[in-house]
């Protein structure tokens, strides 16, 4: 069995990423987006982000948004604040919600190309900006401000958000999250073994704690 000391002694053996499922849209996405590294890394894992569209997601899974469901859409717009609160992050209802997220979405990926770092970097700055002050990333203006203040040329991340090759990119992506089985956000793959929800960091850390390579719960 590999155990801890093996691993250590031979660093090529890698531990399997954590894979994080997000859409830059999802409220509970951008919360689990603040503790996933740090959960990842307390166990020597690397997280490989994928944005994914939600409503790909859905339309697969046959599912609508808690948002838009009677009573559930507005129990969900309380848990979306009080949960970003117990997780002690900020969090301010975005005036427009929800919003298409393909163009933020292909920017990720395009970076992800160039430098997987800066489209984690990206991810942050879309979801903190969008949950936290309102800046629709939908908006051709404000994503553009947005993409100058992360020190991302807007002009060369507005080309990829129109380049047919990112186009058929994100739609793989989809494709490939709905073929593993993921049908909401954020979404979490670990070992193989799936975790849907932003309350299922617990549950994560336990599986990552029981032993390389072997979950236990």
């Amino acid at each position: 069995m590999i155990d801890d000391r093996f691993l250590a002694e031979n660093p090529v053996v890698q531990r399997p990423p954590l894979k994080f499922y997000f859409d830059f849209s999802s409220p509970y996405s951008y919360i689990a987006s603040e503790w996933v590294e740090a959960v990842a890394a307390r166990h020597g894992r690397r997280v490989q982000w994928h944005a994914i569209l939600l409503g790909a997601t859905f339309q697969a899974a046959e599912l609508r948004p808690p948002s838009a469901h009677p009573l559930k859409g507005d129990y969900s717009l309380r848990d979306f604040q009080r949960s970003a609160r117990f997780a002690g992050l900020p969090y301010t209802q975005p005036p427009v919600f929800p919003i298409p997220t393909q163009q933020a979405a292909r920017i990720f990926w395009w970076l992800n190309d160039l430098d997987p770092a800066r489209a984690i970097a990206w991810a942050h700055a879309g979801l903190r900006a969008y949950f936290t002050r309102g800046v629709l990333l939908s908006d051709d203006a404000a994503r553009r401000q947005l993409l100058t203040e992360s020190d991302i040329d807007p002009d060369a991340a507005e080309a990829a958000c129109q380049n047919p090759a990112y186009k058929l990119r994100l739609k793989a992506e989809n494709e490939a999250a709905i073929a593993a089985g993921v049908f909401g956000a954020p979404f979490f793959i670990v070992d193989g073994e799936p975790f849907w929800g932003n309350d299922r960091q617990a549950q994560i850390d336990r599986w990552l704690a029981s032993g390389p390579f072997k979950g236990l719960l």
